[in-house]
């Protein structure tokens, strides 16, 4: 087995290992335990000696092509794999650290009634975050990164008997939401800049980079400014920043390994990766480097007035991550990748030693205490020095702005489509979208200038569909059912826009009417068991139904385009018939991708999740 064979070892044992995971019995701890740290520890050490022998060959760069999964006449869709230096360091901090907080979890979690859901999700972590490291394209990337999306989730939500864990990882959700979107457009504008799907491998080409990016400017900043979007929201950095904190709420190791160490330094691990597609794009370095100099500047300022020790480490590492920003900026990769390494191993050590901290921290409080005797006398400096304090202390209205400018809008946009009712899709929107499906299909004749606006139509009315699925407050089913018709208007405008073919249609709806069936089968089966599954509030009925909160996870993530069912191909593969001109086609079909992850979590959420909707059963309702 030749070194390029090798790389597909590195990815499938963390694979494996999850799904193992699965199968083991849920009482036992010490098996639980003992096999996550003995499968991370193997890869850990299997990983080690590989880099020592790759360095004593020249540390050669490594790409893979293992799978096709869907071809056409103009696109094709691959998975590759790719190991060079950036992967190597990624790999070697990411194995070390999650070993050492699988060992640090096995006593921490001791007894806790989500013990095996913990361990598993780990590995459903790990598993993404090696995929991601070791993408050797954009779309192998999304994979790990849609992994990463939904454990992030799992994980801040592992509380999920509580008020505010439910709420927070619903929230920092809908920030992964636009970096993922950030992404697929990125996606969308490279396969019409390059005519094929880029790996990383070819975008270190300067001299075919440079030919394209000299006819197509604008095309290649849009690119630019979708990847740092997606590197932003998934690093916390301005405007996201408010989000790391709140993430927070999940135990201890899990807020370690993710949002100390490893996943919130894969926005810097995105930007170092098609670092040879921006590097001569010097605006575009300006608006890192700038962005990153403001995000540390903030982080730094509000990390120094937090009460919660989790909440001044999270402050602390994001400022870190500004800095790697404007390190990248200047091209000192190197370095950026060395202050990784030492951010993850900072971060983790001071998250896991975090509850000790605090009880030491009070006992110098109430032995120790000194008053500060370097009191400011200048009045004029002490108000600039107040007003930061309080910027800081209220996170720079951080949060507040996300509710103005992202979530409050969402929700105003979706009240003025109250009208959409159950009656009035059966009665108007399904015979309107059959009638489009008869025009399309059997090639009946209308008017050119008529025919070009049908996709924006069509995609509009599959964005209200969405609208009013993620504003529904009390019916679950019928918000179920308007999320899958949204998938089905997107699937009719992009056969307008060219020759979607009906067999591309069908891959890309299949997954949509498989995961949306079996869902509404288990929200109904709910409704008539519990009655009540009203959206207005969380109901935590997987208090009581547990399976039935399993299975319509599935249906979540299969619905949401998760790599699960063909429908995470079928959205790549919609993105790939939009034209590079049809701004507004592209804006619909991916504001609709957005908002319909955003519903269906907050579906799955408000039914299954937060305190049981019965108060015999005794639960905090909020946290700390």
């Amino acid at each position: 087995m030749n070194m390029n064979e090798l790389i597909n070892v590195w990815v499938a044992l963390p694979v494996l290992a999850f799904l193992i995971s699965l199968v083991l019995p849920s009482k036992n701890e010490n098996i639980l335990s003992q096999f996550t740290f003995l499968s991370v520890g193997l890869h850990m050490l299997s990983l080690q000696a590989f880099l020592v022998y790759w360095l004593f060959h020249g540390h050669p760069t490594l790409d893979q092509k293992d799978w096709v999964l869907f071809t056409s006449a103009e696109y094709q869709f691959f998975i590759d794999f790719c190991f060079d230096k950036i992967t190597a360091v990624y790999a070697f901090v990411g194995s070390f650290l999650t070993f050492l907080v699988t060992i640090y979890s096995r006593y921490y979690l001791h007894r806790e009634p989500g013990y095996k859901r913990f361990f598993n999700t780990i590995l459903f972590f790990y598993m993404g975050y090696n995929i991601a490291i070791f993408a050797g394209n954009m779309e192998t990337l999304f994979v790990g990164w849609e992994i990463l999306g939904i454990s992030s989730f799992l994980l801040i939500a592992f509380y999920r008997e509580r008020f505010l864990p439910v709420k927070n990882a619903v929230k920092v959700y809908s920030i992964y939401r636009i970096g993922d979107i950030g992404l697929i457009l990125a996606m969308w504008m490279s396969h019409h800049l390059f005519h094929e799907n880029i790996t990383f491998l070819k975008l270190s080409n300067y001299e075919m980079v440079s030919d394209q990016l000299q006819n197509h400017t604008m095309v290649g900043i849009f690119i630019s400014l979708m990847i740092l979007l997606t590197a932003a929201a998934k690093s916390a950095q301005l405007p996201f920043s408010a989000w790391l904190p709140r993430a927070m709420e999940g135990p201890t190791p899990s807020s370690a390994i993710f949002y100390g160490s490893l996943a919130v330094h894969l926005g810097v691990f995105l930007l170092m990766r098609t670092y040879p597609f921006w590097e001569h794009q010097y605006s575009v370095r300006v608006v890192i480097g700038v962005l990153g100099l403001a995000t540390a500047f903030v982080a730094t300022l509000t990390a120094n007035v937090q009460s919660n020790i989790k909440s001044q480490i999270a402050y602390a590492s994001i400022a870190q991550i500004g800095l790697m920003f404007i390190e990248l900026s200047l091209g000192w990769g190197i370095i950026a990748l060395l202050h990784f390494a030492g951010n993850a191993f900072l971060r983790t050590y001071q998250l896991l030693v975090s509850p000790s901290v605090v009880s030491y921290l009070i006992k110098e409080m109430f032995y120790k205490f000194e008053p500060n005797k370097n009191y400011i006398k200048k009045v004029s400096y002490k108000k600039f020095i107040y007003t930061f304090y309080i910027l800081s202390v209220k996170e720079w209205n951080l949060n507040s702005m996300m509710y103005k400018l992202y979530w409050n809008p969402l929700k105003w946009l979706g009240k003025r489509v109250d009208f959409i009712t159950m009656k009035h899709v059966l009665y108007f929107f399904v015979p309107a979208f059959l009638a489009g499906v008869l025009v399309r299909y059997f090639h009946i004749h209308m008017p050119e200038s008529f025919a070009h606006y049908l996709p924006i139509l069509f995609s509009f009315i599959g964005l209200v569909m969405v609208l009013k699925a993620f504003t529904e407050r009390h019916k679950a089913r019928m918000s179920w059912v308007l999320i899958m018709l949204n998938h089905c208007w997107v699937a009719l405008a992009i056969s307008y826009n060219e020759e979607f073919m009906f067999s591309e249609t069908f891959f890309y709806l299949s997954g949509i009417f498989i995961a949306g069936g079996l869902g509404y089968y288990s929200l109904n089966r709910m409704k008539k068991i519990e009655d009540n599954i009203d959206l207005a509030r969380f109901n935590g009925h997987v208090f009581k139904h547990p399976k039935q909160a399993i299975l319509f996870l599935l249906c979540c993530l299969g619905l949401s385009g998760f790599p699960i069912t063909t429908t995470f191909i079928g959205e790549d593969l919609v993105f790939s018939h939009i034209h590079s001109n049809q701004l507004f086609l592209a804006v619909f079909v991916s504001a609709s991708f957005i908002i319909d992850g955003l519903a269906i979590v907050r579906i799955y959420s408000r039914v299954f999740l937060g305190p049981h909707v019965h108060s015999v059963y005794e639960m905090g309702y909020r946290s700390s």
